[in-house]
């Protein structure tokens, strides 16, 4: 029984594929990575072939090592565009006074 949805398999795939990318960008081995990690040499290679997920206390410390956000490694730029489309209706369909409380909340972020 496979209990891992494509949706699932799809966010474990461009996870693998950003690591192995950001990783190559940064000039670092899968060897280097694993043992700075404390793991087995073939550790960073066995996640980016989608043979080994890390867990949730390894996962942030590769966030950490690589010097990234979790958030990184999920962010799609193709789910992206879409989500852009529904928040340029969502803000077009405000009313001034919604508008003018969104601006001040915003302000308060800064």
């Amino acid at each position: 029984m496979e209990l891992i949805s494509d949706s699932v398999n799809t966010r474990i795939k461009l996870f693998s594929d950003k690591l192995r990318q950001l990783r190559n960008e940064k000039g670092i081995s899968a060897r280097e990575m694993s043992l700075a990690l404390g793991q087995n040499v073939n550790y960073i290679n066995l996640i980016e072939n989608e043979k080994r997920k890390p867990s949730l206390d390894m996962f942030l410390y590769i966030c950490e090592y690589l010097k990234v956000s979790p958030e990184y490694f999920f962010y799609d730029e193709n789910q992206e565009k879409s989500s852009e489309n529904y928040y340029e209706k969502v803000l077009r369909n405000l009313t001034e006074n919604q508008k003018t409380q969104l601006a001040k909340f915003l302000m308060t972020m800064r």
